[in-house]
């Protein structure tokens, strides 16, 4: 079983629950999206074609406790169902970043799920899978990305509208170079929402994609 793989690195969690938790990232290759803020476009493209068998002997290199699966869209590989399992199996803390367009309902249940829900500012609202929120589970995520204030509006709708803080937990994040941080803490402790905010840390240290 084969995976198209750009890269595979060590590096600290920069999103999520987990975030500042030194993490392996095994960031697939392709992406059906083309989201407005996509900082890792250069994974669009094919990678290098690598066994799963040899994706855990390097993961196994790192000696990590933690694993994230990212891209890309990971779950454009039918194969990366087989290695997040396998991941699991061989005792990691697995998680999953994907953009929220493909089914998750086959994703093994010890994976953490942190799906993104894409707000109008991505370019790709309309691409949505809302089947997916009934898969969610109590330990997963649901992340939207703030570009501006409709889209701060539109992700508090969604929240009431699907009770996301009852089903798992909600991520909001400002989009890098275009939402204030500080505005939309404040917009957040205002309208007193069951979120977690989180900006990304990996961009705070090292300015870049790492760690995402």
């Amino acid at each position: 079983m084969i995976l198209s793989v750009t890269e595979i690195f060590f590096s600290l969690q920069g999103e999520s629950r987990t975030a500042g938790i030194p993490t392996v990232f095994i960031r697939l290759a392709g992406c059906p999206l083309r989201c407005s803020y996509c900082d890792t476009r250069f994974a669009y493209e094919q990678g290098e074609a690598i066994p799963i068998a040899s994706i855990l002997e390097r993961v196994d290199q790192f000696q990590p406790r933690y694993v994230t699966v990212t891209g890309g869209e990971p779950l454009a590989q039918s194969e990366s169902l087989t290695l997040m399992r396998s991941l699991c199996d061989a005792g990691y803390n697995t998680s999953l970043e994907t953009g929220g367009m493909l089914d998750i309902s086959r994703v093994d249940p010890r994976v953490v799920k942190v799906v993104d829900l894409k707000t109008p500012g991505s370019g790709e609202c309309e691409s949505n899978c809302y089947d997916n929120i009934e898969h969610l589970q109590p330990d997963d995520q649901i992340k939207f990305v703030i570009c501006n204030e409709d889209d701060y509006i539109w992700a508090r709708e969604q929240l009431e509208k699907w009770k996301l803080a009852e089903r798992c937990e909600p991520l909001f994040s400002p989009c890098h170079g275009r939402q204030n941080a500080t505005e939309l803490a404040e917009w957040i402790l205002r309208d007193r929402l069951p979120v977690r905010f989180q900006l990304q840390l990996h961009k705070q240290l090292w300015g870049d994609e790492r760690g995402k």
